[in-house]
């Protein structure tokens, strides 16, 4: 008799880690945890373990890009919750993996429910795909107040509880330009086919149109358990996340597309991913950490954010075309771009 699957959390000590041993304690029937490990530890040991047959990737930043690849590598099973490693290495992810399924399973709640909206789905008959964004913090925030919003504001997500890094990015919504990265290495989908659209609520989590004009929408409350329990178990099971109540009243509001002049830094991602040069997708990546941490300890103001993104990817940007870069390139173009980003902000500190 098959046992539990045997389970490796890298970066079990964030919020996507503690969340999952939660889901852990409610399935120990299927779920066994063999490994942990944080930023810092061998990831890539972590992963490929013998005892090992399914990765949780939930550490930040370029931390996973090497554990994730390893771990295909060697044939065992990931569950991603880190959004840099497709935005840097989405090409090395799905030569491996094919994109999303049983080997690569989406742990964000958008390409979760992208996931759950396209089962039994032919992508031919896919017109488009909508990811929802909440806004973040400052979705209200007078345009005339944002220079002046502090990091202890921009922490205060309305709907979801999570680390200071993509808590930061989802109030620039770097994070939904991530997640349009993520869903066209996940499902295969040109970027001209994935909208984004403000949802306050986070309750619809995202929206497939199919080319007869039905749409096909995936509902949930916004508990990171739900999204992270379906990766770890690949079916649907009872477990800790809390319920959609729809006998109770409940608006659903739909803003439309993202206001550029509240969002500039969606504009830079998305201008950069749709270039389709993948180096400066590399820069950029390494830009917003930068850039991220300054905000954070008061050396950057919030709308500094986007001009320091969008000089990590014109650091190392050129024309579209060429062989993608390999493992050892990206790791040779981040380190270039956060060496010349910290060398400029010591210059003009």
């Amino acid at each position: 008799m098959k046992g539990p699957t045997r389970l490796a959390i890298l970066g079990a000590t964030g919020s996507i880690g503690r969340q999952a041993l939660e889901v852990v304690a409610a399935h120990a029937d299927r779920l066994r945890v063999t490994r942990t490990g944080h930023r810092g530890d061998d990831l890539v040991a972590l992963a490929t373990a013998d005892d090992v047959d399914l990765v949780l990737v939930a550490t930040p930043g370029m931390a996973g890009l090497d554990a994730t690849l390893a771990a295909l590598e060697a044939g065992k099973r990931v569950a991603l919750a880190n959004k840099e490693v497709l935005v840097v290495g989405g090409h090395l992810i799905r030569a491996l993996s094919g994109g999303a399924g049983e080997r690569l399973r989406p742990v964000d709640s958008e390409h979760c429910a992208l996931w759950q909206c396209l089962a039994g789905v032919g992508m031919a008959d896919v017109a488009r795909v909508t990811l929802t964004a909440s806004g973040g913090a400052f979705r209200d925030t007078p345009l005339s107040e944002m220079a002046g919003v502090t990091p202890k504001s921009a922490l205060r997500h309305p709907t979801w509880q999570m680390g200071p890094k993509v808590t930061v990015d989802s109030a620039t919504l770097v994070n939904k330009g991530y997640e349009v990265i993520e869903t066209h290495w996940l499902y295969g989908l040109p970027y001209d086919r994935i909208d984004v659209v403000i949802h306050p609520e986070s309750v619809v989590h995202a929206l497939v149109e199919l080319v007869d004009g039905s749409v096909i929408a995936q509902l949930a409350e916004p508990d990171m358990r739900l999204p992270i329990q379906y990766a770890l178990l690949w079916d649907h099971a009872s477990g800790p996340a809390r319920r959609l109540d729809l006998s109770r009243a409940l608006d659903l509001r739909f803003r439309g597309a993202p206001d550029p002049e509240r969002y500039p830094c969606l504009d830079v991602v998305l201008a950069t991913a749709r270039g389709r040069d993948r180096r400066a997708l590399i820069g950029l990546s390494a830009a917003d950490e930068i850039a991220v941490e300054r905000f954070l300890a008061g050396d950057l103001p919030f709308n500094g954010i986007a001009d320091v993104l969008r000089r990590g990817a014109e650091l190392v940007g050129g024309p579209a075309g060429g062989d993608p870069p390999s493992l050892p390139e990206i790791h040779t173009i981040d380190r270039a771009v956060r060496l010349a980003l910290s060398d400029a902000a010591v210059a003009t500190g």
